[in-house]
């Protein structure tokens, strides 16, 4: 912790408005924020999407997208008003002064420059380092910035890298001028639990090593907490709460922070385990308690081999799921988890029938599904439905929301165009969607709105089984909570059964019946949640949950909130 009383603050924001314009007028997007941070210090900005926390910070280092404009108060960075700067004198505090880690590794690298071209561009624009020097120091600053192998890998071309790898190349770029600020957005929101405690453990121990401060912007609250000292909340473009992370946490005084903090699945999973330690009641586990020992669908020795382009061999082949068996009871929910690359997508897809089996069978209610011609598995389809990863790319953005949920009921010859209709009004309804929605289009929506349209669709043809493709992991935690509290009421309501793939273990902490571990194609650990979670027989199980932000910080078990 920084003793910040003798200190002269490295950043101040002083009463910060920002402004867009849209064909329909002014749009505030930050109003009035003030904001203090020293040499240093680690501090976060959590919220939800469209709170202004990004544009915020996108501010400092006068990056604002589009119309984005600062209409009122100062940005002082060492002393300096740096507000509104010409863009010429900007670029000197840009990536010498402040560094930026961007949001999205797959989308922030250029991807026709090697890794180590990208890294000189940085060092060069800074001038840091004499030429001479250069191929030098771009190793160093990939050794630095934890990737092994440097040399060779600054060799390689983004797609070469893994997410997690490219967003370790991303922070040697953010630190190589080693700038007195780094603004981390949403640093690894696209990343596996585990590859995120690297990097973060990594960053905080790079940043503490050379007094770098860092600004994290997150909406995960656990993350935040465990990662900052001094946490802000920003809601609809404003300051509601700011303060030491912990003492935000344990004790939210605002009602946005109380319902940030209680919806963020990472802290309820805490709360779920100190609740069970002491022995007491939580409301915080979603999954109503095993009701049946009834199986819908039986996995067995389910096996999936591609074939590698290039190799001979036995290396001719690669297998993505090896000799997986479980089962998943009637009207409970079963998650799938693992990192990515563990084949979890990929045996969902067998179970889906999209992708053939190399091997192994897949049961629906008694029957193999592998054997199934064309019309049968047609009307077997029926009963399996699916929710996907992205609201924004699973609806046909051409199709009005009543055609989007109409459409199986069309494909499957259901009912006359009255049933169709009275059909889509009661799917709305179940989704706690208004029917005036039938008229708009998928673009009009928000993600959190797509994905109950998304269900609503799913539903659409009373299925038995719903296969949830990491359905709740491109949303804010608010949105994210509404959608798992929808999909328990419904599975109470209707008996549904669902198989959950996910890589979020603390959603699956409220929401599991029984959870599937895969690593690298097999299954290595299959049972009951609570005794997993309590009880995790692999190291690498372990590892998954131990990773969960925010998992270690005692929090009492909530009765303030």
């Amino acid at each position: 912790m920084t003793n910040s009383a003798q200190q002269t603050p490295l950043l101040q924001l002083k009463d910060l408005k920002i402004s867009f314009t849209s064909s329909t007028g002014t749009v505030d997007a930050v109003r009035g924020v003030n904001l203090t941070i020293y040499p240093g210090q680690s501090v976060a900005i959590v919220g939800e999407s469209g709170s202004g926390k990004s544009t915020t910070a996108m501010s400092i280092i006068g990056l604002l997208p589009g119309t984005g404009k600062i209409t009122g108060g100062e940005i002082i960075f060492n002393g300096e008003v740096i507000s509104n700067l010409p863009e010429k004198k900007m670029e000197a505090y840009r990536g010498s002064e402040i560094g930026l880690v961007p949001q999205d590794p797959m989308s922030n690298l250029n991807p026709v420059w090697k890794i180590g071209t990208q890294v000189k561009e940085s060092l060069k624009a800074n001038n840091v380092v004499p030429g001479s020097e250069m191929d030098k120091r771009v190793v160093e600053l990939l050794e630095e910035a934890g990737l092994p192998d440097a040399e060779r890998r600054a060799k390689q071309y983004p797609h070469e890298f893994s997410g997690g790898m490219r967003q370790r190349a991303l922070i040697g770029i953010g630190l190589a001028a080693r700038p007195k600020l780094l603004i981390a957005d949403e640093p690894t929101s696209a990343l596996d639990v585990t590859v995120q405690k690297r990097i973060l453990d990594h960053l905080q121990g790079l940043t503490a090593e050379l007094g770098t401060a860092v600004l994290f912007i997150t909406h995960d609250l656990g993350l935040a907490a465990e990662r900052a000292e001094h946490l802000v909340v920003m809601h609809r473009g404003r300051i509601v709460e700011s303060g030491p992370s912990l003492q935000i946490l344990r004790n939210p005084q605002h009602p946005y922070t109380r319902r940030l903090v209680k919806a963020a699945p990472s802290l309820a999973s805490a709360r779920i385990r100190s609740a069970q330690e002491q022995g007491v009641e939580t409301d915080e586990l979603l999954a109503p308690k095993a009701k049946t020992d009834e199986v819908v669908i039986r996995v067995e020795n389910l096996v999936k081999e591609f074939d590698v382009r290039g190799a001979k061999g036995p290396k001719k082949k690669f297998r993505a799921v090896d000799d997986v068996s479980f089962e998943l009871r009637k009207g409970t929910t079963l998650a799938l988890v693992g990192e990515s690359g563990s084949g979890k997508s990929t045996v969902a897809n067998m179970i889906l029938n999209l992708l053939p089996v190399t091997s192994g069978k897949v049961e629906y209610n008694g029957v193999d599904m592998t054997t199934l011609k064309n019309k049968e598995l047609f009307d077997m389809r029926r009963k399996l439905q699916v929710v996907f990863q992205n609201p924004y790319g699973s609806l046909d953005p051409m199709y009005s929301i009543y055609r989007c949920i109409e459409e199986p009921l069309l494909v499957h010859k259901v009912g006359s165009r009255q049933e169709r209709e009275k059909r889509v009004a009661e799917l709305l309804d179940m989704v706690a969607m208004p029917r005036s929605t039938m008229r708009r289009f998928p673009n009009e929506l928000s993600g959190g709105q797509r994905q109950r349209i998304a269900v609503a669709r799913a539903l659409a043809l009373n299925p038995e089984v719903i296969v949830l493709d990491e359905a709740v992991s491109a949303l804010d935690v608010l949105v994210q909570n509404q959608i798992l509290k929808l999909l328990s009421d419904l599975q109470e309501e209707l008996n549904l059964s669902y198989l959950f793939i996910t890589h979020d273990l603390a959603v699956v902490r409220q929401t599991a019946d029984d959870i599937a571990v895969m690593k690298q194609g097999k299954l290595v650990e299959f049972g009951a949640a609570d005794d997993i979670f309590h009880n995790p027989q692999e190291a690498y199980t372990r590892n998954l949950i131990d990773s969960v932000p925010g998992l270690g910080i005692e929090l009492g078990t909530g009765e303030n909130l």
